[in-house]
């Protein structure tokens, strides 16, 4: 077989419908839409989740909760990804940054505890998780909250 032998599967290839090409086609004059009616005009037809005037789904639930604008969204790094800076590194928000371990520094950083760590390192965040604080100071590394 070569490149020019291939063709598609039988049946895989479909012409598409041409709509409104006169009587003879078969699908002419209203073009499938039927006679008259919202959804035979252009531009007709109903917004998503309209119920025809019932009210909707997302109405009849409950509404609950409420969200809490002024907290701390921090953003989040664990202890296995300071794995790849080098021995004695000064680790600050910054850094993690340019590292690309974090894309923003939102309200701060917080350092998690997932992982291992096997490198000593000065670690200044805005907040540590217990074991990540542990983590880093049994590698002979200090956490500092800044």
């Amino acid at each position: 077989m070569k490149l020019h032998d291939l063709q598609p599967a039988e049946g895989s290839k479909k012409k598409r419908k041409r709509k409104g090409r006169g009587v003879g086609s078969g699908s002419g004059k209203t073009a499938g839409r039927g006679t008259k009616g919202q959804n035979a005009r252009s531009g007709g037809g109903v917004r998503p989740g309209f119920e025809g005037g019932q009210t909707p789904y997302f109405k009849r639930f409950p509404k609950y909760g409420f969200t809490n604008k002024f907290r701390t969204e921090y953003a989040e790094v664990n202890v296995k990804d300071l794995n790849r800076f080098a021995e004695g590194t000064e680790v600050t928000p910054e850094v993690l940054v340019e590292a690309g371990l974090v894309s923003k520094i939102k309200d701060g950083v917080k350092i998690l505890g997932d992982g291992e760590l096997d490198v000593e390192l000065m670690v200044k965040a805005h907040g540590f998780t217990k074991s990540a604080a542990e983590k880093i100071e049994a590698a002979g590394g200090e956490a500092e909250v800044i």
